[in-house]
C-alpha cells in the first residue's frame, strides 16, 4: 500500500479525535445550566465549568513546555505525535471515569460536590491539551504542507459535527425529548426524576469511547509515529515570559474570584435572597387565595411552599390576575411586598454597579497581561533570537495572539447570544427588537451558530480530496448547503421550527464567495473572512430584528476556517520547533476563558447589544494577523 494511502488512513483515524473535542466542549452548554440547578449554585459558579475546561488547555500546554525546556528535549517530539494523542486520550478517559466516584451519593443542593466535578473536567481538559498539541501538527504533517490547512479544515469539520450533535445527545440523555423550563427542570430534580446517575452513565460511556480511540491509535501500524529525537535548544526567555504572564493572569483572576466572597457580594446575596422571598410570598398569596379553591387541594399550602411544583399553566393563571382579584387584605400585602422589592432593587443596584466595574477592570488587566507580554516578546525576539525557542519566529508570536483572539471571539459571540435573545427590555422585546425568547427557542439559534462552523469547515476540507475543474467548483457551492441542510434536519427532528433559519442561506452564499476569493491560500482566506467578520458584527450592532440576529450568527460561518489557517501560518517554517510552537498555540485557547467574561461584564455596564464591539476588535486583529503573517512568510 502506498504511503499516500497510509496518510489517508491516518487522517481518517485522527479526525475521530477531533469529533470528541467538539462533542464534549459543546455539550458543556447543556451541562452548565444542569449544574446550576442541581447544585444550587449561582451563574458565576456555573461558568467555572468552562473555566476549568479551557484553563486546563493552558495549564497542560504550559507544563509540557516547562518540562521540555528543563530537559533540553521537546517531550512531544520524544513521545511522537501518535503517542502524544494516545496519552492524551488515556488522560481524558481517566477524567471521565473520575466523574463516577466524584458524584456518588450526591443530593440536590450539595454544592461542594460541584467542585469534584470541576476537578474531573479539568483532567479531561488536560488530556485534550495533549491531544491538541499533538494532533494539529500531526494533521499538517500528513502530506503536502501547503495543504495542511485543508486537512485541518477536514478535521475541524468533523469537530463541528461533534459540536452540532453533542448538545442534542446530552440534552436527550439528561432531560428527554421534551423541552423543559428552568422551573420544570428543578421540579424533576427535586422529585428525583433526574439525578446524577444520568451523568455517571454519560461519562462512563465517554470514557470508554476515549479508550477505544486510544486503542485504535495504538494498534494501527499504518500511523506514522511523528517522532523527532533531536535535541531542542532551551528557551529561558520564553519560559520567563510565559511564567510571568501566567502569574499576572492568576493574580487578576484571583482578585475577580475574591470579589465573590467579599462584603459587597455577601450583602448582594442577602438582598437577592430577600427579593426572592418576597417574590415567592406574592406567588403564595395568589396561589392560596385563588387556586386553593379552584384546585380543591387539602395540602395546597404544602405544595405552594415548593413554587417549582406549579406548572406553567398555573403560573400563567396567577400572573394574569390583577390586584382586584384579591381580597382587601391580600391586595394590601401584595402592594407592600412590591414596595419592599423596589427598595431592595435600588439598594442592589447601588452595590452591584461599582462591584461589576471593579471586576471588569481586573478582567481588562488580565487581557492586557496576555497582549503586553506577547508584544514584548514580538519586539524583543527580533533583536536577539537566542533563548526564545519557537518564539524567535514572529509569525508564531503573532499567531499565539491570533489563536487567543480567535477562540475568544468564537466563544464570546455564542456565550452572550443567549442572554441577548432572552433579555426583556420591559416591553416584551429583546435589545435587537425581536420578541424575548425562552430557553427552548434560543437552542435553535445556538445550534445554528455552532453549525455555521461545520458549514465552513466542510467546505474548507474539499481541497483534501484534490477535486479539479468544474467538480471542484460545484463542490464549493453544494457542500456548504449540504451541511446547512444537515443542521436544519437535525434541529427539525429534534422538534424545532426551522423556518426562521431559511434566510440564513444568503449568508452561506456570502461565505461561498469568500472561499472562491481566498483561492485556497491560508493568509488570503483568513484576511477575507476576518473582514467579513468585522462587517457582520458591525451590521449586527447597527441593525435590529432578524438582520441583526443573522449577522451575529454569521460569526460562526466566518470563524469556521480561522483555526486551521492561523495554525498553518503560525507554524510555517518552524522546523524542529514545530511541536513547541504547537504547544504555545494550544496554550492560547485561554482566550475562551478571558474574552467571554470580559464581554459579559462590559454588557452589565453598557448593554448586551453594545458589548459586541469586543467581537469587532477581535476580528480586526485577525485581519491584521493575516496580512502581517502573509508578508512575513513571503519574506
Amino acid at each position: 500500500m502506498s504511503k499516500h494511502t497510509n496518510y489517508k488512513q491516518a487522517l481518517g483515524t485522527l479526525v475521530t479525535v477531533f469529533f470528541f473535542w467538539g462533542f464534549i466542549a459543546a455539550s458543556n452548554s447543556v451541562f452548565i445550566p444542569f449544574c446550576k440547578t442541581f447544585f444550587q449554585i449561582d451563574q458565576f459558579q456555573s461558568q467555572l465549568v468552562d473555566f476549568a475546561f479551557y484553563g486546563a488547555y493552558y495549564f497542560g500546554a504550559l507544563m509540557l513546555f516547562v518540562f521540555s525546556n528543563s530537559s533540553g528535549r521537546d517531550i512531544m517530539n520524544k513521545w511522537g505525535y501518535k503517542n502524544g494523542i494516545i496519552y492524551g486520550l488515556l488522560l481524558s478517559a481517566l477524567g471521565a471515569f473520575v466523574v463516577y466516584p466524584a458524584v456518588v451519593g450526591a443530593n440536590y443542593g450539595d454544592s461542594y460536590i460541584f467542585y469534584y466535578v470541576l476537578v474531573a473536567l479539568f483532567i479531561v481538559g488536560l488530556g485534550f491539551s495533549l491531544q491538541q498539541t499533538a494532533a494539529n501538527p500531526f494533521a499538517v504533517s500528513l502530506g503536502d504542507s501547503n495543504k495542511g490547512s485543508h486537512r485541518l479544515n477536514l478535521a475541524g469539520g468533523i469537530n463541528s459535527l461533534g459540536t452540532t450533535i453533542g448538545p442534542i445527545v446530552v440534552a436527550l440523555i439528561l432531560f428527554g425529548s421534551t423541552p423543559k423550563s428552568a422551573d420544570e427542570l428543578e421540579c424533576l430534580i427535586i422529585n428525583n426524576e433526574i439525578t446524577l446517575n444520568n451523568i455517571q452513565i454519560l461519562y462512563l460511556a465517554v470514557g470508554c469511547l476515549f479508550l477505544i480511540a486510544a486503542a485504535l491509535f495504538y494498534f494501527s501500524k499504518k500511523l506514522p509515529e511523528g517522532k523527532d529525537e533531536s535535541k531542542t535548544e532551551k528557551a529561558p526567555k520564553a519560559l520567563k515570559t510565559l511564567i510571568g504572564m501566567s502569574v499576572l493572569i492568576t493574580i487578576f483572576f484571583t482578585l475577580v474570584f475574591m470579589t465573590y466572597a467579599n462584603n459587597e457580594q455577601i450583602e448582594l446575596n442577602k438582598i437577592e435572597k430577600e427579593i426572592s422571598i418576597h417574590e415567592d410570598d406574592i406567588k403564595l398569596i395568589y396561589f392560596n387565595e385563588i387556586f386553593t379553591k379552584e384546585l380543591k387541594l387539602e395540602n395546597a399550602n404544602k405544595i405552594a411552599n415548593k413554587v417549582c411544583l406549579l406548572n406553567e399553566s398555573d403560573k400563567n393563571k396567577w400572573e394574569s390576575r390583577n390586584l382586584d382579584s384579591l381580597s382587601k387584605n391580600s391586595k394590601s400585602n401584595v402592594v407592600d411586598l412590591n414596595e419592599k422589592i423596589a427598595i431592595l432593587q435600588v439598594k442592589n443596584l447601588e452595590i452591584k454597579e461599582p462591584l461589576e466595574k471593579k471586576r471588569l477592570i481586573y478582567l481588562i488587566l488580565a487581557l492586557a497581561s496576555v497582549v503586553g507580554y506577547l508584544m514584548f516578546t514580538y519586539f524583543n525576539s527580533k533583536k536577539e533570537k537566542d533563548g526564545w525557542g519557537a518564539m524567535q519566529y514572529p509569525q508564531l508570536v503573532l499567531g499565539m495572539l491570533a489563536i487567543f483572539t480567535y477562540v475568544g471571539v468564537e466563544v464570546t459571540i455564542v456565550s452572550n447570544l443567549g442572554e441577548l435573545l432572552k433579555f426583556d427590555l420591559g416591553n416584551g422585546l429583546n435589545p435587537i427588537g425581536l420578541s424575548s425568547m425562552n430557553d427552548s427557542q434560543i437552542a435553535l439559534f445556538i445550534s445554528m451558530y455552532w453549525g455555521g462552523l461545520m458549514i465552513g469547515r466542510w467546505a474548507g476540507a474539499i481541497a483534501v480530496f484534490n477535486p479539479v475543474g468544474k467538480l471542484k467548483t460545484w463542490l464549493y457551492i453544494l457542500v456548504p448547503y449540504l451541511a446547512f441542510g444537515v443542521i436544519l434536519f437535525v434541529n427539525y427532528i429534534s422538534g424545532f421550527d426551522v423556518s426562521s433559519l431559511y434566510w440564513f442561506g444568503l449568508f452561506v452564499a456570502i461565505q461561498i464567495g469568500g472561499f472562491f476569493l481566498g483561492k485556497e491560500r491560508p493568509a488570503l482566506t483568513l484576511k477575507i473572512f476576518g473582514l467579513l467578520g468585522v462587517l457582520s458584527v458591525i451590521v449586527g450592532l447597527f441593525s435590529n430584528g432578524y438582520i441583526a440576529l443573522y449577522a451575529f450568527l454569521s460569526g460562526g460561518l466566518f470563524c469556521s476556517i480561522m483555526w486551521p489557517s492561523i495554525f498553518a501560518l503560525s507554524i510555517h517554517g518552524l522546523g524542529k520547533y514545530t511541536s513547541q510552537g504547537s504547544s504555545f498555540l494550544v496554550m492560547m485557547i485561554l482566550g475562551g476563558a478571558i474574552i467571554p467574561p470580559l464581554q459579559g461584564k462590559l454588557a452589565d455596564i453598557i448593554g448586551i447589544h453594545e458589548s459586541y464591539w469586543i467581537a469587532v476588535i477581535c476580528f480586526i486583529y485577525l485581519t491584521y494577523f493575516a496580512k502581517k503573517t502573509g508578508n512575513l512568510i513571503k519574506n
